[in-house]
Formats: structure tokens, C-alpha cells, sequence
């Protein structure tokens, strides 16, 4: 008698791990798991030593939690925490990493190209620089919904090119619908009056800095400085990157991507469908709350994804896998 065909493999999941970025970030964020996990105080000790600063006591203090500066190295060290313990639950390595905007240096630390400790002080630094670019100016962000892509892109090109002294460029392609506009006040402003003209909704935003945006210029070219003084090694794991929402295998290369991706849009709709398209069939969301997953579920491919911020949702997350 025939045997009957192995289907193992078609059943085993194609797993890729996503890491959020700026704004996602809560006070006391990973506390319940460093209750059941010491990975996640542990990961804290090494990155506060590496940084100079407590960053768990910073997780506690709203205030603090909110500079740029400070919620750069906080949320990847979440990030990394959280990932450690996936390191040791998951049976093999994932198939892909990837991060939005800020969350593409947690993806690249999970990789191995750079080390905790650097990727700590590059995005202190990073923060530091994106709000030196900006003193003085008064900026804004804002989401807007039910618009096509480029119709977002016109708006802002027509508010940049009618409107004086206006600045403001698409910032985030998040979902289809979902276009995150970045600059100075004036622009955005400009562009939220366009949108709802048109019926649509525009949400103002509450950040600190206008990221992916023409205001990024002058910290993107200090960036590309720093970076040039960090090894980057090879990655384990690929990473698909979000300026061509592609993986860049040389150190040049996604150094490169890196530099370019502060003054540059985020392709995260771009990047949602590559995942698709290499047949990933369960995201996990590594990092503090689930904006990506909530994200996932509007793509045009959607992809379960499983946010792992809280034992409960580890616990689903484990049960799935099983």
C-alpha cells in the first residue's frame, strides 16, 4: 500500500516577525511579562548600561517616555526584549523581520547586523538629531483616511507649491486608505483643508517631530555620519527595508536605506505585500502594543499577525503556533 504524501510542510506556518515604531510607545509597556520573563529586565540592564541612562525608569515617566530621544532607545529595547523570549519560544528562526519607520532598527538588531548596544546609542542619537532639525519651526503630522495614495502625494505637492512657506509630504503609506502626512504646520494644515474638502477625514497627530519629511533633511545627512562609525554585519535573517520595501544584503546598502528612510516615505503597504507575496501566513507583532496588527487586517493581502506585548496575547500567540 502507497504511503499517503507528507503534507508537514505545506502545514508548517511561514512566520514573519514585525517591530513598530515611534508612537506606539505606553508607559510601563513589557511590565507584565518582566514578571514572568527575565529577559526583559535583563535586556534593559544591558541597554541602559550601554546608553548611560535607566530606560526602564524612563518606561515609567510619561514625560521623559514622550522626548524623542528617549522613546527611540526605549522602544527598541521593548522591542528586543520581547524578541528574546521569541528567540527561545519559536521552533525555528522567521522567515523575514521587519520594522516600520523606527522599528526597522529593532528588525536589523534582531538580525544580528548591529549589536543591542550600538543600536541603543544610534537611535539616542537619532532622536537627537531629528529634533535639532526642527527648533524653531512648528510642525505637524496627520493621518488621513479614505484617499488614494497618490491623490495624498498631489495634495501635498499642490500645498507645498500654492501655499507660502508650506512644507509637507507623505510621510507613511500604511495601509490602502491610510496615508500619514508630515511637515511644517503650515503645510499640513494646508493639506488637512484639502482633505476635508474632499469629505474625507484628516487627523492631526500627536508627535514630536515630523518624520519622513523634507524638515529631515540636515538629520539625515548627520545620520549617514554616524552610521559610517558602526560595524553592521551580515544578517541572519533577511529584512525587508522600508525605503524600496526590499532586503538590502550589503552593509553599504542598508546603511544606505537607513540615511535615505528619515527624510524618505515608509512603504509599509509595499512591504505588507512582499510578505504576502513570499507566502508569510502569521505575522508577530514584537514590540509595545498592535498598531502593526491592526494594520495588517486593512492590507490588501491580509496576514494574521499577533501582537506578544502582553503574557495573554504570548500565551495565544504559543497556542497558535502548537
Amino acid at each position: 500500500m502507497a504511503s499517503a504524501p507528507d503534507t508537514t510542510t505545506a502545514q508548517k506556518p511561514r512566520i514573519a516577525v514585525v517591530f513598530p515604531g515611534q508612537g506606539s510607545q505606553v508607559v510601563g509597556m513589557t511590565a507584565e511579562l518582566a514578571e514572568l520573563y527575565p529577559e526583559i529586565r535583563d535586556t534593559f540592564a544591558e541597554a541602559s548600561e550601554a546608553l548611560g541612562e535607566d530606560l526602564w525608569a524612563i518606561c515609567q515617566d510619561e514625560a521623559l517616555l514622550n522626548q524623542t530621544q528617549y522613546t527611540q532607545p526605549a522602544l527598541l529595547t521593548a522591542s528586543m526584549a520581547i524578541w528574546r523570549i521569541l528567540q527561545r519560544k519559536l521552533d525555528k528562526a522567521p522567515h523575514y523581520l521587519a520594522g516600520h519607520s523606527l522599528g526597522e532598527y529593532s528588525a536589523l538588531c534582531a538580525a544580528g547586523v548591529i549589536s543591542l548596544p550600538d543600536a541603543v546609542r544610534l537611535v539616542h542619537q537619532r532622536g537627537q538629531l531629528m529634533q535639532d532639525a526642527v527648533v524653531g519651526i512648528e510642525t505637524a503630522m496627520a493621518a488621513v483616511l479614505g484617499l488614494e495614495d497618490n491623490r495624498v502625494q498631489t495634495l501635498c505637492e499642490q500645498a507645498t507649491e500654492h501655499v507660502d512657506d508650506a512644507i509637507v509630504d507623505a510621510a507613511n503609506f500604511n495601509s490602502p486608505g491610510q496615508v500619514v502626512i508630515s511637515g511644517n504646520a503650515i503645510g499640513v494644515s494646508a493639506v488637512i483643508d484639502k482633505v476635508q474638502n474632499t469629505g474625507k477625514k484628516a487627523i492631526p497627530l500627536k508627535v514630536s517631530v515630523p518624520s519622513h519629511c523634507a524638515l529631515m533633511a540636515p538629520a539625515s545627512q548627520a545620520l549617514s555620519e554616524a552610521l559610517a562609525a558602526i560595524q553592521f554585519d551580515q544578517a541572519t535573517i533577511p529584512v525587508i527595508q522600508n525605503r524600496h520595501a526590499r532586503v538590502e544584503t550589503s552593509a553599504q546598502g542598508i546603511k544606505q536605506a537607513l540615511t535615505e528612510q528619515l527624510s524618505e516615505p515608509v512603504l509599509w503597504s509595499k512591504t505588507m505585500q512582499e510578505l504576502a507575496d513570499k507566502q508569510i501566513t502569521i505575522l508577530i507583532e514584537c514590540g509595545s502594543g498592535n498598531v502593526l496588527s491592526n494594520l495588517a487586517k486593512r492590507q490588501a493581502q491580509p496576514i494574521p499577525s499577533y501582537p506578544v506585548d502582553k503574557p495573554a496575547r504570548m500565551d495565544k500567540l504559543l497556542e497558535v503556533l502548537s
